[in-house]
């Protein structure tokens, strides 16, 4: 089976094509592939299969197996290998996710994509559709939670899967390694959730380290770098357009007056390949 591997700030994906081919046990594919060790190594797998719906529908699996709703590197590394690799021939195009449906646009200087847009439609607020436990209908903004007994205050959001953004002093030296899966796992989360480190610089400036559902620490994370922005925009710490800066690269993020939010950043191709054992 042919695939091959990009990376949008260092979140690395391995994409297959399963346009014209029954589907396989993607869980299983995504733990073997993923593997950094016995197999190809990446933050996840995409697979890009028909849609009644959409120009093509984007599977994602986590490197432990789960499937997400959504990821926004990974859509922006998708749509570039679905325009370079003939599958879409408009610049703008419609990706079905279990997020609902995405609207990227590729950006061509001198005839060469230069980097994806994705128009990542509307944040979602309200505690009990992001989910957050005990919340109802009411925004989760600056919220208590206590992890290892300290108190944060959270604030979350929905980006078609589920953010919890923690503003801190110093998003370098936060530790990150010890107290994520304590986040992902907090029982106020019933679907776990993703949870982003955020140190503000200046009101269109932010560095944000992230702790990933199901993959742990990544570079990057482009839902995440959305949830910040809208985070930093309900806080009023952040204006409505912003560089989040993760630790792969730079990713721009604006949250526009129809209440959509629009990402923008880099998506590269690292190599390609066979992989043994599907046709």
């Amino acid at each position: 089976m042919k695939f091959s591997k990009w990376q949008g700030c260092g979140n690395d994906f391995v994409i297959v094509d399963f346009l014209d081919h029954e589907p396989v046990d993607f869980a299983v594919l995504a733990r073997e592939m993923c593997d950094r060790h016995f197999g190809v190594g990446a933050d996840g797998l995409m697979a890009a299969c028909p849609s009644e719906t959409a120009d093509v529908r984007m599977r994602e699996f986590n490197p432990d197996g789960t499937e997400p709703e959504m990821c926004g590197n990974g859509i922006r590394c998708f749509s570039r290998w679905l325009y370079e690799e003939g599958y879409v021939t408009k610049e703008e195009f419609t990706v079905e996710t279990l997020a609902g449906t995405m609207v990227p646009r590729v950006i061509v200087q001198d005839g060469t994509v230069s980097a994806v847009a994705v128009d990542m439609g509307v944040p979602v607020l309200e505690g009990e559709r992001i989910p957050v436990a005990g919340f109802g209908t009411e925004r989760v903004v600056a919220q208590p939670i206590t992890v290892a007994g300290k108190e944060y205050a959270m604030t979350c959001v929905s980006m078609g899967n589920p953010h919890c953004v923690i503003f801190v002093d110093d998003a370098e030296g936060f530790p990150l390694e010890q107290l994520g899966a304590q986040f992902e796992h907090h029982a106020a989360f019933p679907n776990r959730i993703n949870t982003e480190f955020v140190e503000v610089r200046d009101r269109r400036h932010a560095r944000m380290r992230v702790w990933e559902r199901g993959a742990g620490i990544t570079l990057a994370c482009g839902t995440g770098t959305c949830a910040t922005l809208t985070a930093g925009v309900l806080n009023d710490v952040l204006d409505r357009e912003a560089a989040i800066e993760v630790d792969g690269g730079v990713i721009h993020v604006a949250w526009r007056e129809d209440g959509h939010i629009v990402m923008t950043g880099p998506a590269e191709r690292v190599f390609t390949g066979d992989w043994p054992g599907v046709r």
